[in-house]
Formats: C-alpha cells, sequence, structure tokens
C-alpha cells in the first residue's frame, strides 16, 4: 500500500469518492439482503395475491443471489479502479509518449482501445451472471457460441462508436479553441448531442437486427388495439414490431424506438406469450403515456444541462497543468483533452453515483404520471395492475426493497407503490377528473 502515501491531492479526491462510493454499495446492498431473509420463508401480505409461497421463495432467493453475486462484483470493480488510478493510467501515457504520435488519430485510436480493454476483463463476470446466476433460475435460454457471437459484434460495435466520438471530440476541440476558445466546450457539447440523437434514430435500423430478429407483428387482434390505443391518444408509429428475445433471455419487456414517424412500438416475443392482449394494451400505453407526457425531451434536456457542466469542467482544467501531474501523466500530456476525457469517463461515476437519487426520484415521479396515462388511455386499472404482477412474478422482481436502496437505485417505484397510484388513478378519473 505505499502508494497511497505518496498520493497527488487530485488522486486523494479520487480515491475518497471511490471508497465512500464502495461502502455506500455494500451497505445497502447488506441493507436489502437483510430486508430480503427476515421475509423469506413467509409470503407477505399483499404479495401472496398474485404469488405462490414457490414463486416467492424463488424470487427471494434470486434476489439474494443477485445481491451475494453484487458483492463480489463491487469489490471487484473497486479494486481495479484502484489498480487503474496508480498503475495502468499512469503506464499507458508513459508508454504512448516514448512511442506513439500525438494526433487526433493516435489520441482517439488509443484512447478507444484503453476503454474497451478494461471492458473486457468484465467478460469472466459477464460470463457467470448469464450462465450460472440466470441460468439458476431458468432465464437464461442463450447457448454459449451466441454469447461470444454477441461479445465480438459489442466489440467491434464498441471500436466504431467509440473511435468515432473520440475522433469528434478531439476534432473538435482541436478547431473550436482556436476560433472560438472562449466558447467552444458549448459548442462541442452541443454536436455531441446532436450526434447522440442521430444514433438513437439510426439504431432500431441498422444496429438491432445485428443481435435480434423484428418481425412485424402477425396477430390481427392484439394490432387492432394497439392501433385503436394508438388513435385514441394521437400517438404516431410506424409499424409494430416483435423481437425474438427468447432466444437469450425468459425476461419480458416492451420499448418505443425512433423519433416522429420513424417511432416503432416492439414487443418481446416473451410478453406476448405471458400476457393478455388488454395487459399488453396497458403496458404499450404506459409507454405511450411516457411520449406524450413530453418525459423523453424532459430526460434529454437534463443529460445536456450534465452534459454542458461536464465540458464546462473540461475547459476549466484544460486551462491549467496540474491535472496531468496530478495524475502522475508525463507533462507532454498537458493541455490535451485525450487524458481529462479518459479520467472522466474511468472515474466521474464515482462522483455521479451520489446524484443517481436525484435522477431516479425523477424517474419514478415520470413512472407514476405514465401509469396515470396508462389508467386514462384503457380506461382500466385492473390490466396495468395485472400485467405488473405477471412481470414482477415472470422477471422474479422482488417487491419489497428495502426503502433506502429504492430511494437510491430504483428508477422504478415498486410493486405496492404503482399499484397504490394505479387505484387512485382509477377513482380520480372514475370521478371525472382529467389528469
Amino acid at each position: 500500500m505505499f502508494f497511497f502515501i505518496h498520493m497527488t491531492v487530485l488522486q486523494s479526491t479520487l480515491v475518497f469518492f471511490l471508497c465512500t462510493k464502495f461502502l455506500s454499495e455494500q451497505i445497502l446492498s447488506y441493507l436489502n439482503f437483510k430486508k430480503i431473509k427476515q421475509n423469506q420463508f413467509s409470503v407477505p401480505r399483499g404479495v401472496s395475491d398474485y404469488m405462490t409461497p414457490k414463486e416467492w421463495q424463488k424470487c427471494t432467493n434470486y434476489s439474494c443471489d443477485k445481491i451475494r453475486f453484487s458483492y463480489f462484483e463491487t469489490i471487484f470493480s473497486f479494486l481495479l479502479s484502484i489498480f487503474v488510478l496508480f498503475y495502468l493510467l499512469p503506464i499507458f501515457y508513459l508508454k504512448w509518449s516514448f512511442f506513439m504520435g500525438h494526433g487526433i488519430w493516435e489520441a482517439s485510436l488509443l484512447t478507444s482501445a484503453f476503454i474497451l480493454m478494461l471492458q473486457q476483463i468484465d467478460l469472466p463476470l459477464d460470463w457467470y451472471r448469464q450462465f450460472k446466476l440466470e441460468a439458476k433460475f431458468d432465464f437464461n435460454n442463450q447457448t454459449l457460441k451466441l454469447w461470444i457471437t454477441d461479445k465480438i459484434k459489442e466489440f467491434f460495435l464498441g471500436v466504431i462508436l467509440l473511435f468515432t466520438i473520440m475522433c469528434l471530440l478531439h476534432t473538435l476541440y482541436a478547431q473550436l479553441s482556436l476560433y472560438a476558445p472562449k466558447y467552444w466546450w458549448a459548442l462541442a457539447c452541443l454536436a455531441l448531442f446532436v450526434f447522440q440523437l442521430f444514433l438513437m434514430v439510426l439504431w432500431p435500423r441498422f444496429v438491432m437486427p445485428l443481435f435480434n430478429t423484428l418481425t412485424p407483428l402477425n396477430d390481427p387482434g392484439l394490432r387492432d388495439q394497439l392501433n385503436v390505443l394508438c388513435d385514441k391518444t394521437g400517438f404516431e408509429m410506424q409499424e409494430i414490431l416483435v423481437m425474438d428475445g427468447s432466444k437469450r433471455s425468459s425476461h419480458s419487456n416492451a420499448f418505443f424506438t425512433g423519433f416522429g414517424k420513424f417511432r416503432k412500438i416492439v414487443l418481446f416475443d416473451t410478453l406476448i406469450k405471458q400476457m393478455s392482449q388488454n395487459e399488453i394494451v396497458s403496458v404499450v400505453a404506459h409507454e405511450v403515456g411516457h411520449y406524450k407526457l413530453g418525459h423523453i425531451p424532459k430526460r434529454l434536456c437534463l443529460s445536456f444541462i450534465f452534459a454542458l457542466l461536464f465540458f464546462w469542467l473540461i475547459d476549466q482544467i484544460l486551462v491549467s497543468s496540474w491535472f496531468t501531474r496530478e495524475l502522475d501523466i508525463p507533462d507532454i500530456f498537458s493541455g490535451e483533452i485525450g487524458p481529462v476525457l479518459l479520467t472522466f469517463i474511468l472515474f466521474g461515476g464515482c462522483i455521479t453515483y451520489w446524484l443517481s437519487p436525484l435522477s431516479n426520484f425523477l424517474s419514478r415521479k415520470h413512472e407514476f404520471e405514465a401509469d396515470d396515462y396508462a389508467v386514462w388511455a384503457t380506461g382500466s386499472s385492473d390490466h396495468l395492475s395485472s400485467a405488473l404482477k405477471k412481470l414482477s412474478v415472470k422477471n422474479l422482481s422482488y417487491p419489497l426493497p428495502h426503502p433506502l436502496v429504492s430511494f437510491f437505485y430504483h428508477s422504478h417505484p415498486s410493486l405496492p407503490e404503482r399499484e397504490l397510484n394505479i387505484n387512485k388513478a382509477h377513482e380520480r378519473f372514475a370521478d371525472g377528473q382529467t389528469s
């Protein structure tokens, strides 16, 4: 532990945030684990309405196993971050300064390669999660061949996207810092934001088909009901597709992709098998609610504001020479955007972690609002309620998490909270209220 004695101020700050994040994760996991164990052998009141004792036992076992695995993941991630901070990052730039150039292409390629190399370290954990943990509870339908094929595709896709983004950012900094040195960071942020929106349009058309087969919905009854829903809500879409999610997992879901006239409804084939038509319509109505209530633009605006702050911080760091020195990176890289970007990508999470309760609070608020919308759009609370219960049972989602865990981590309210809200929404709409 000799390196801890000679830490710089920046290294000490990052270690502080890494340690506090690690301790917070461990404490929250322990609290959740303890709460689950307390109710492990008796189905709580309310849950027994839709879960049998056997299903409850399986749900609690699954939750406990995931928490046990998260203990190891958290320890591994913490130790890896410390190793990267004190050894890999300085050595990476020291070797680079000796053997490589400093142009935009070299910087973009090497930065992307470093990130992708670290991502591959997680492959054994991902394999264990898929073929041991998920398989133990009958969720895994993926073959080893398909898993390897997916990882190869993800790697090359990551190479293309990361290299493109890094080239874009390095080029924008090189050019804009010359012609608009005071505002380059805002212009670069805007350009990257537009690029991300562009990716969101292209993703369902060119990337999703690389991993899954999307076919038009061939159930005329369900298709007609969904079209009626879209007509009632004024939701425009291009088509309704079914995704073969069952070839990888038994988990189910539904989502939208694209913007404007390019919007598509995508249903997992597992969702269609598990639910009635009315329940599927209620799930889709919930997703429509997110669009009609403007949740997507609101989240995009919020992410843009945080991105602006991120780029402003980069600008403040680049005007000084202390940053690279504090990370034991050779002085030749002082004033270059690459080391700053890489440091934010690698260690920014231990700082933004403390903002996650705010983001999740907003997300849970939006979920309640989308549930309200689904009740109004379908004219019933029963179908949405039964759909959520089926999703909870089929996905083994633990319905009674520790309040602190829910507050800190969960983007969706617990099932009891959603049921209470759905019933209140039904009463309001039955009384003639519109919101």
